[in-house]
C-alpha cells in the first residue's frame, strides 16, 4: 500500500507549521492518512485544534546563571518552559529537545510551570553564601505569556524578590506586566527595577501569524504608556529584526514607542540556532511564499553565507552590509528620538534577607 506523508500547513492561533522531532531523537515522525479519515488539507478539511497542556517542573532551583559575554546579566529566572506566545523565531525552542518534544508545536502547546519557583527562590536568597545581582525574567520564554494569568507563577516570583529588595528586570510581549504594576512600581521607585516590553511590529497581520498568541502591538504599547507613567524605567525591543519582512518598520516602531513613553530601543537581528533554521524557512514558505527565498538569501548575507552564525558577539547583531545597513537605520532613529538612555543603573545595596537583621538586633 502506497501511503503518503500529510502536510497538515499552519493552524490558527499557532506559529509552527510542523512537529517535527528533536535534534536527539533517533526516529523521526510522518503523519500520513492510512485511510481512517486523518485530517487532509486536499479534502478541504480544517486543521484540528490544538489544546495547551500545563506540565509541572520540579526545579530544585530556580536562578539560572549565565557566562555569555554578550549577554548583559548573570543571573535570570524563567517561571515557564515552553511558550504560548507561538512566535516562530523564538530561540527558545530548541530547549524542548532536551525533553524529548518537539521545538514546533510542542513548544507551544506542551508548556511546564514551577509552581514552587516562589518557595524555591526565597531558599536560594536566604543562603548566607548568596551574592545580589540583578535578576532577569523574560530572558528564555516570556513571563506574561497567556497561562500566567491563572498561574500568577510571575507575580509570586516578584513579591519575593519585593520582599528582599532585590533588583530585577523583566522583558516580555504581555501587556499583562501591568497587573503587577504594585509591585514593579514601588520597586522601581527605590531603583530596582527596569522593563523591556518587545515590539516587533505595529502591523497587526504580521503579528497574528509571526506571535499569534503574543498580546497585540497596541496593547503593548499601551503598556509602555503604563509602566513608563507610573515612573517605571520602560523600554522597547525590536527583537527579532527580519529583512523584508519587518525590517522596513524600524522608524515607524521608534517613533510609536517614543510616543508612548518608552526612554530607551534595543534590537536583535533573526537568530535561527538548532531546529529554528527548518522551523522559520516552513513558516515563510506557508505565508510568505513570494518571498521566502528572498528572506533566506538575505539573512544568509547577515550571517557570513549561513543561516545562523553563533559566534559571540556577532549572533546579537549579525554583519555584513545589511547587517551593517540595519544597525545604521537603527540607531539613526534611537538618536534622533533620544531612546538612547542609559540602563538603570539597578540598586543592589538595598538587598536584605527578611528575618535576618532582626535576628543580628539582638546580639
Amino acid at each position: 500500500m502506497n501511503i503518503e506523508p500529510v502536510e497538515l500547513g499552519p493552524r490558527k492561533g499557532r506559529g509552527a507549521v510542523t512537529n517535527k522531532v528533536g535534534r536527539f531523537e533517533r526516529h523521526d515522525r510522518i503523519l500520513t492518512d492510512d485511510g481512517w479519515e486523518v485530517h487532509d488539507p486536499r479534502r478541504g478539511d480544517p486543521p484540528p485544534k490544538l489544546r495547551t497542556t500545563l506540565g509541572i517542573d520540579t526545579a530544585k532551583t530556580v536562578i539560572a546563571r549565565n557566562k555569555s559575554p554578550d549577554i548583559p546579566f548573570d543571573q535570570s529566572i524563567n517561571p515557564y518552559r515552553g511558550c504560548e506566545h507561538g512566535c516562530v523565531y523564538c530561540f527558545a525552542r530548541p530547549t524542548h529537545a532536551y525533553y524529548g518534544l518537539s521545538s514546533g508545536l510542542d513548544f507551544e502547546t506542551r508548556l511546564f510551570h514551577k509552581p514552587d519557583a516562589a518557595k524555591v527562590l526565597r531558599r536560594e536568597l536566604s543562603n548566607p553564601k548568596y551574592v545580589p545581582k540583578p535578576i532577569a525574567l523574560g530572558t528564555n520564554t516570556d513571563p506574561y505569556q497567556p497561562i500566567e494569568k491563572a498561574e500568577e507563577t510571575t507575580r509570586q516570583v516578584l513579591q519575593v524578590l519585593a520582599e528582599f529588595n532585590h533588583p530585577f528586570t523583566i522583558v516580555t510581549k504581555g501587556a499583562l506586566i501591568t497587573r503587577d504594576l504594585d509591585i514593579i512600581g514601588p520597586m522601581a521607585e527605590k531603583g530596582m527595577a527596569a522593563v523591556w516590553l518587545s515590539v516587533t511590529t505595529l502591523d497587526r497581520k504580521l503579528a497574528n501569524v509571526m506571535e499569534p498568541r503574543a498580546s497585540t502591538p497596541s496593547k503593548r504599547l499601551e503598556a509602555v504608556s503604563t509602566l513608563a507613567a507610573a515612573g517605571v524605567p520602560t523600554g522597547i525591543l525590536m527583537a527579532p529584526i527580519i529583512p523584508a519582512i519587518n525590517d522596513w518598520e524600524i522608524e515607524r516602531v521608534l517613533e510609536a514607542s517614543k510616543d508612548a513613553g518608552a526612554n530607551r530601543a534595543g534590537y536583535v537581528l533573526l537568530r535561527l540556532p538548532h531546529e529554528i533554521k527548518d522551523l522559520f524557512t516552513e513558516w515563510l514558505e506557508a505565508h510568505f511564499p513570494d518571498r521566502a527565498a528572498r528572506v533566506l538569501s538575505l539573512v544568509k548575507q547577515t550571517r557570513g553565507g549561513r543561516l545562523y552564525d553563533s559566534t559571540w558577539g556577532k549572533r546579537q547583531r549579525g554583519e555584513g552590509p545589511v547587517a551593517d545597513l540595519i544597525a545604521k537605520r537603527f540607531g539613526v532613529g534611537v538618536r534622533k528620538l533620544r531612546l538612547d538612555g542609559p540602563r538603570p543603573d539597578l540598586d543592589l545595596t538595598q538587598f536584605t534577607v527578611p528575618g535576618r537583621a532582626e535576628q543580628l538586633s539582638l546580639l
